[in-house]
C-alpha cells in the first residue's frame, strides 16, 4: 500500500513497510548498535513515510543521533538552586548547545536508585553524550557512561590523573592567589574553610592555600584548616570550629563564596569585624560575593565559559572524524582575583 496510512501508524506497519520484524524496528528506534546501517536506513525511511514519529526524529534515527545532550548534576535540588555556580554552568552549557541546535536534558542523580535508572536511560541510547558536574572522587558514573559507549566530558576532575575528558579551572592557583593577597595585606594567621575533601576541586584549593603559605614563609598549622561542604551551613560550622581552635586568626580563605557568606555570619556573631579584625576571601566571584556586606574579595572562575567549553568538547567528541578541528581533551581555564572591601 502506498501513501500515508490512515489513523495512527503502528509499529507493525513500520515493520511491514521496512520489510523487517517488529523487534528490529524496536532496536532501531532504541538506538541499538546491533543493527546494520542498511536496516537502520530502511526503518528510518518507513518511519518518515508513515509518520510514526516526526520527520526530525526519523532523520535522527537515520544518523543514529538523538540531538540530545544530558547534563548530570549529582546534587539535591536545594544545592542546585542555592548556588550560583550551577546556574552559571547551566547557562553556559545551554547557550552552546542552543547554537549547535542540540537539546539539553538536565538530570539530578541523588540516590543509587536514580543512578541505576539514569544508566538504563543511557543504555537505551536516548542521548548522544553526557556532561557531568560536581563529581566526587568515588563516583563510578563516568566509567559507566563510557562503558555504554557514550562520550562524556566532566566539569572538574576526580584526581590529577583523570582519564575522562574534563574542563576545569586553576584551583591550585586560586588558593595561592588568595593567600598571597592576604599576606600582602599583613595577615599571618590565615585559616581556610575547605570544600568536601573527596572532591579534587577542594583538595586542589587546599593545596594552593598550603603552597601560598610556604611561599610566604608561614608555617603550616592544621588547626587553621576546617572542612566545609560548599554550602552556607557548612561554612558556618567550619568557621565556628576555627574560632574555637584559633581565636587569634586574622584571615580566612573560604573555598567558595557561599561558604564565605556562612563564615561572615559567624564572625559577625562573634563580634569580629571584617576586614578590620579578620580579612575574608572566597572563590567563584558569584553574585553572593558582590551582595555581601562588606562586598567579598573573591577568586573569579570563568564558570559560564567552562560550561560552553564542556559542551563544545562533547559535540566534537560526538562528531569525531569530521573536518572540525578538535580542542584538547583536557582544559584548565585561568582564574583571577577580584579585590573588594572584605580584604
Amino acid at each position: 500500500m502506498n501513501g500515508r496510512q490512515s489513523g495512527r501508524p503502528t509499529l507493525e506497519q513500520v515493520a511491514a513497510r521496512a520489510g523487517v520484524g517488529r523487534g528490529t524496528v524496536s532496536r532501531v528506534i532504541n538506538g541499538s548498535p546491533r543493527v546494520s546501517e542498511q536496516t537502520r536506513t530502511a526503518v528510518a525511511r518507513a518511519v518518515a513515510e508513515l509518520g510514526y514519529v516526526p520527520n526530525q526524529a526519523a532523520r535522527a534515527l537515520a544518523g543514529s543521533r538523538t540531538d540530545a545532550i544530558a547534563l548530570v548534576i549529582p546534587e539535591a535540588e536545594a544545592r542546585l538552586f542555592a548556588e550560583p555556580y550551577f546556574l552559571d554552568l547551566i547557562r553556559g552549557v545551554s547557550a552552546e548547545l542552543a547554537e549547535a541546535d542540540k537539546q539539553l536534558l538536565l538530570t539530578l542523580v541523588r540516590s543509587e536508585q536514580e543512578r541505576q535508572r539514569f544508566e538504563q536511560y543511557l543504555a537505551a541510547q536516548r542521548v548522544d553524550g553526557v556532561l557531568l558536574a560536581s563529581v566526587h572522587g568515588d563516583d563510578p558514573l563516568p566509567e559507566r557512561i563510557r562503558e555504554l559507549g557514550l562520550p562524556v566530558v566532566m566539569n572538574g576532575r576526580r584526581s590529577e590523573a583523570e582519564p575522562v575528558p574534563y574542563v576545569d579551572s586553576d584551583n591550585i592557583g586560586a588558593g595561592r592567589a588568595a593567600v598571597a593577597h592576604l599576606v600582602a595585606r599583613g595577615r599571618d594567621r590565615i585559616a581556610t574553610v575547605t570544600g568536601p575533601l573527596d572532591m579534587y576541586v577542594a583538595r586542589a584549593r587546599l593545596g594552593g592555600y598550603r603552597a601560598g603559605l610556604t611561599e610566604a614563609g608561614l608555617p603550616p598549622d592544621e588547626e587553621l584548616v576546617s572542612a566545609g561542604d560548599f554550602t552556607e551551613a557548612g561554612g558556618r560550622r567550619a568557621m565556628r570550629l576555627l574560632l574555637d581552635r584559633r581565636p587569634d586568626l586574622d584571615a580566612v580563605f573560604a573555598a567558595s563564596d557561599v561558604m564565605a557568606a556562612g563564615a561572615l555570619g559567624v564572625l559577625r556573631e562573634a563580634g569580629r569585624r571584617v576586614p578590620e579584625d579578620v580579612a575574608l576571601v572566597g572563590v567563584d566571584d558569584s553574585p553572593v560575593a558582590r551582595l555581601m556586606d562588606p562586598p567579598l574579595t573573591s577568586v573569579r572562575q570563568p564558570i559560564e565559559e567552562m560550561g560552553r567549553t564542556m559542551a563544545r568538547m562533547l559535540i566534537q567528541e560526538i562528531q569525531k572524524g569530521s573536518a572540525t578541528p578538535e580542542e584538547p581533551r583536557k582544559r584548565v581555564l585561568p582564574t583571577e582575583l577580584i579585590v573588594r572591601s572584605s580584604c
